[in-house]
């Protein structure tokens, strides 16, 4: 089975749920919004039985550049990574 694109993620979940394709897209773009916002403001962002966003201060460290193997000094930054949820994992493997 080949990946979903928007549209048919769309189609199947107004099919699944009821409502009209325009309304599961607002859903879906409201969710979205509101993780972002979550994210920034308290640092995670909890999709039951999914998983979880999460930001992330990663430490400054060495690197090596592939193309000239010189080390290189990588910054410190702050990233958002998706953990998943333990419910997820069995459910798919």
């Amino acid at each position: 089975m080949a990946k979903m694109s928007k549209s048919e993620v769309l189609n199947a979940l107004a099919e699944k749920t009821g409502l009209k394709r325009k309304e599961v897209a607002s859903v879906i773009e409201n969710m979205i919004e509101l993780a972002y916002k979550q994210v920034k403001s308290s640092g995670e962002f909890p999709i039951h039985g999914l998983g979880k966003f999460v930001k992330v201060h990663r430490k400054e460290r060495m690197g090596r550049n592939p193309a000239t193997g010189a080390s290189i000094k990588i910054p410190a930054k702050t990233v958002v990574k998706f953990r998943v949820a333990k419910a997820a994992k069995e459910a798919v493997l």
